[in-house]
């Protein structure tokens, strides 16, 4: 099973910033041919669509509770898919994954590979 890689979790204070990487796991493996989608899980609630971006790259999506915050965008040249998540709340803390599929969708069943997750704290 292909795992997909984040990177770029940490520690920030509110209004904060961070960039998290999505990366394919071998060489081999390009990221080209999926939309790629991240999600974010706090324990005990249930996973969050929180944005996607198509294969082309031309096609971005964002939850409401992020639009104008967060931007996703590919360096295909990278192979890398990034997130970059700026005026940071504390609700924003979660650990956020990054999922490989067809085309974009916020069912998270319909990913076919994921990451192991970043850890994102907001400090209040």
């Amino acid at each position: 099973q292909q795992q997909l890689v984040e990177s770029g979790g940490g520690l920030v204070y509110p209004g904060g910033s961070l960039r998290l990487s999505c990366m394919a796991p071998t060489p081999d493996f390009t990221l080209d041919y999926y939309a790629i989608g991240w999600f974010r899980q706090v324990p005990g609630k249930k996973r969050e669509g929180v944005s996607c971006i198509s294969i082309s790259g031309g096609r971005t999506n964002y939850s409401d509770s992020v639009k104008g915050r967060f931007t996703v965008s590919r360096d295909k040249s990278k192979n890398t898919v990034y997130l970059q998540m700026n005026s940071l709340k504390p609700e924003d803390a979660a650990v956020y994954y990054c999922a490989a599929t067809g085309e974009c969708t916020a069912t998270w069943d319909q990913y076919y590979y994921w990451g192991q997750g970043t850890q994102v704290t907001v400090a209040s």
